[in-house]
């Protein structure tokens, strides 16, 4: 096998690119990698193509005819068979704001361009290493909280809860280790992936949104911030830690 190609048998990507420059360089070296690739021009298309093709991976750029990367995105996490679909936005947006806008919508990671593409290459092979990774465990509960790892669906005290990707990543992760505490940086190699480079301030975004989830109106917190040290899933969280 070639160095640098990936492992996996084949995984398929979607690159949803309107500059043909762009679309034929990522081409190329995906190909080279060990990936098969289709292709889109519009957010449309793409929203097309996934339902005819089902890719392993989505490259989404932000700018789009038709329909906007940042639009695309939301109607993939909004159904039921692509919610889990790894997306990763291409953009020439380069201030945080954008990044953290581009993966509260469900982005899985944000590349700017010019982007090297042993880089592009590491994100995307972290992301299907994840995505392929299988549970044995069917639910997972804590307190009054449920997860389904099978249909997806969380609850608690018996209402639905209504999580983005990330989210339901995060809270999967914390109740697989309820009470340990864990820094931002591991749980941005173990929600995120080792080999995708993310500011640890962005767990705190999610953090926050898991939090806005989970929590009813008098309902304890069971998110606990430890300071200096990092976040914990813990009945004994104090009421806003």
């Amino acid at each position: 096998m070639p160095d640098g190609v990936f492992s996996m048998s084949k995984p398929l990507v979607l690159v949803v690119e309107d500059e043909a420059p762009l679309a034929t360089m990522l081409r190329y070296n995906l190909e080279k990698a060990g990936f098969r690739v289709e292709e889109a021009v519009d957010g449309q298309e793409a929203l097309t193509r996934i339902a005819e093709v089902r890719p392993d991976l989505v490259l989404l750029d932000w700018m789009l005819p038709v329909m906007s990367g940042i639009e695309v995105c939301r109607q993939i996490r909004r159904g039921p068979a692509t919610r889990d679909l790894p997306v990763i936005m291409l953009t020439a947006r380069a201030e945080e704001r954008d990044a953290v806008r581009g993966l509260n919508t469900g982005a899985d990671d944000y590349v700017t361009k010019p982007f090297s593409m042993d880089a592009l290459l590491a994100r995307m092979r972290g992301l299907l290493r994840r995505a392929g990774g299988q549970h044995t465990q069917k639910q997972l509960s804590f307190q009054d909280l449920t997860l389904d790892l099978v249909s997806y669906r969380a609850q608690r005290n018996g209402r639905s809860l209504h999580l983005g990707p990330t989210e339901f990543r995060l809270l999967r992760f914390l109740l697989a280790h309820p009470r340990s505490v864990f820094s931002r940086e591991r749980l941005l190699d173990a929600v995120w992936g080792a080999d995708i480079h993310i500011e640890p301030r962005t767990v705190d975004v999610h953090i926050r949104r898991l939090r806005k989830a989970i929590n009813g109106p008098g309902e304890r917190d069971l998110v606990r911030t430890v300071r200096s040290a990092g976040y914990a899933l813990d009945a004994d969280a104090p009421d806003g830690a």
